[in-house]
C-alpha cells in the first residue's frame, strides 16, 4: 500500500557518517576505486575510520559482521574480532570470491571484501557478550579495481552517472510479508497463518502487532527510518514502509530489514517470509517502490503549473520506466514464484500502464497535498521484495533517465491495449535477453551470469511434477 502524502521529507546524509548521498559516496571508476591501502585516505574518509574506531570501542563492540550480497541478493557475511577492525578498514578482507554465487571462477577466486565505515552500526538482536556491530563492503579484485560482479557496485555507477547529470536518486520502499507458524521439529515450513486479520486490522485477530513494533524499534535503533506499518490485506501478512533517503542507503537498509524482520520473527516463536506467493488463494507480497530525482536541492518530479504537479521530467522517466518494463521485470521479479503474484484478480499489476492514483496499473502517480511539494513522487508497483535492490535500483533509475535524455512520450493513462508483463520466469529470462539497457547497466558479467543462474532455475523447475497436477491428472489420465 502507497506510503503517506504525509511523508517526511527526503533525509539528509548524516554528517556524523552514518549515512551517505550520491554526491558523497565514493567514486566508483577503476582509477578512483582503489583499495585504501593502495592510495591512502582523504580528509573524509580518515574522519569516518576513525568514528568506526572509536565508536567501537566506546560501546564495547567485541565483534563486527562485514556484509555484501551475492548477485542474487542473498546476504552474505564474515566476521572478525575488533582488534582487526583497524587493519581491515584499511586493507579490507580477503575471501574465496568462487563460493559465492556470481562472483568468480575457481581459478581467479581470491576477493577484498572492503567496508565502507558510513555503514557502521551496532546489531540490536545480538546477543551474547560485548557489542556486535556491521558494516556493509564494496567487493575488490585483488589488484584493487571493484568486481565488476558485486550489485552495490553497479548500484554506485549508475548513481555516479545521475550526479553527473545533476540527480540524486530517493526512493522509499513499502516493503510486504508475511508471519507465518513455526512447525514442530522435523516438519516442513507451510504457510499456516498466525492470524485471520485483514487490511488495517486493528483488533486482537493481530497478533503480529507487537512483532511490527519491535521491528519498527529495532530499525530505528540502526537509523533506519520507518515510516508506517499495517496489517495487509491477506491473513497473516504485513507491511512495513521505509523512510525515504538515497538510494545507496535505502538498499543497505532493505538488506538489514529483512534480516531484522527474520531475527525477531524467529526470536518469536514463528518464521518470516518474504516469498512472493506464499499461498494461492491471498494476495501476494510486493515492495512498491516510491521514487523522485532531486536536482538542486528541489524535487524535479513537482510543476506548481501543472494541472497534476507532475514535471515534464517525472513524465519523461514514467515514459522510460514504462518503455523498458517488459524487460527488466526478470530482475524486479527473479523467482519462479515472483509470476504466481503477478496475476489478475490479487491486486498486482500485469500490465505495463500507468495512472493517477489507481492502484492496480504498473506505475501510480500518488495524490498531491498542497504544500508538499519535495513527496511527489512515482510509484513502481511490480517488484517484490525477494528482489536484490541494488540491482532493481539501478535498473529503474537507468530506464527513467533513459526516458529523460531520449524525450520519451508519456502513453495514454490506463491503456487497454498496453503490453502485459511477463507470465512467468522464462518469458522473463526472453526479454531480459534482448535487453541493451540491462546489459549496459549491470555489464556483461554480471548480466550474462544473472541469466545463466535464472535459466538453471527454470529448467528445475519446469522438470518437476507438482501436486497440482497430481492432483488433477493422476486418477483420470
Amino acid at each position: 500500500m502507497p506510503a503517506s502524502d504525509n511523508s517526511p521529507l527526503p533525509l539528509s546524509p548524516d554528517p556524523g557518517g552514518i549515512s551517505k548521498s550520491p554526491e558523497t559516496s565514493p567514486a566508483t571508476d577503476n582509477d578512483t576505486m582503489l583499495s585504501k591501502s593502495n592510495r591512502g585516505f582523504n580528509k573524509d574518509e580518515q574522519k569516518s575510520i576513525d568514528f568506526v574506531l572509536r565508536a567501537a570501542q566506546e560501546r564495547n563492540v567485541k565483534f563486527v559482521q562485514l556484509w555484501f550480497t551475492d548477485i542474487l541478493g542473498m546476504l552474505k557475511s564474515v566476521a572478525i574480532i575488533t582488534e582487526e577492525l583497524d587493519t581491515a578498514l584499511e586493507e579490507g578482507v580477503t575471501f574465496d570470491g568462487g563460493a559465492i554465487e556470481g562472483f568468480a571462477r575457481q581459478d581467479e577466486s581470491d576477493m577484498i571484501a572492503l567496508p565502507d565505515p558510513n555503514t557502521f552500526s551496532l546489531l540490536p538482536f545480538a546477543g551474547g557478550e560485548g557489542g556486535v556491530a556491521r558494516m556493509f563492503c564494496d567487493i575488490m579484485e585483488p589488484g584493487g579495481a571493484p568486481t565488476q560482479a558485486d550489485p552495490r557496485f553497479i548500484l554506485k555507477r549508475q548513481l555516479k552517472i545521475a550526479g553527473e547529470l545533476g540527480y540524486t536518486f530517493y526512493v522509499g520502499p513499502e516493503v510486504e510479508f508475511f508471519y507465518f507458524k513455526q512447525p514442530r521439529e522435523g516438519e516442513p515450513l507451510r504457510p499456516e497463518p498466525l492470524d485471520k486479520g485483514n487490511y488495517f486490522d486493528l483488533t486482537p485477530m493481530d497478533v503480529a502487532t507487537p512483532l511490527r513494533r519491535k521491528t519498527a524499534l529495532t530499525l530505528e535503533k540502526m537509523e533506519i527510518g520507518v515510516e508506517s506499518s499495517h496489517h495487509e490485506g491477506a491473513p497473516s501478512q504485513h507491511e512495513i514502509d521505509l523512510r525515504y533517503t538515497d538510494a545507496l542507503t535505502m538498499a543497505d537498509s532493505l538488506m538489514t530489514f529483512r534480516l531484522v524482520v527474520k531475527e525477531i520473527a524467529a526470536e518469536s516463536g514463528c518464521f518470516a517470509t518474504f516469498m512472493p506467493k506464499p499461498s494461492a488463494s491471498a494476495n501476494g507480497s510486493g515492495m512498491h517502490v516510491n521514487m523522485s530525482l532531486f536536482q538542486g536541492g528541489k524535487n524535479a518530479f513537482f510543476d506548481k503549473k501543472d494541472a497534476d504537479h507532475l514535471s515534464p521530467i517525472a513524465r519523461q522517466y514514467i515514459a522510460g520506466l514504462l518503455r523498458h518494463a517488459r524487460e527488466l521485470t526478470l530482475f524486479t521479479n527473479q523467482w519462479v514464484n515472483s509470476y504466481k503474484r503477478l496475476v489478475p484478480g490479487f491486486e498486482a499489476p500485469t500490465r505495463v500502464t500507468w495512472a493517477m492514483r489507481n492502484r492496480a496499473d504498473l506505475i501510480r502517480v500518488p495524490s498531491f497535498k498542497p504544500g508538499r511539494d519535495a513527496s511527489r513522487r512515482i510509484e513502481y508497483r511490480s517488484p517484490d521484495a525477494a528482489c536484490n535492490p541494488y540491482l532493481v535500483f539501478a535498473l529503474l533509475l537507468a530506464a527513467g533517465l533513459e526516458g529523460i535524455r531520449n524525450g520519451y512520450e508519456l502513453p495514454t493513462e490506463m491503456d487497454k491495449n498496453a503490453p502485459v508483463l511477463p507470465a512467468d520466469l522464462n518469458e522473463a529470462i526472453a526479454a531480459a535477453r534482448e535487453s541493451e539497457l540491462a546489459r549496459r547497466v549491470l555489464g556483461d558479467v554480471l548480466f550474462e551470469k544473472f541469466i545463466a543462474n535464472k535459466c538453471i532455475e527454470w529448467e528445475n523447475y519446469r522438470s518437476q511434477v507438482h501436486e497440482y497436477e497430481l492432483d488433477r491428472y493422476l486418477g483420470i489420465l
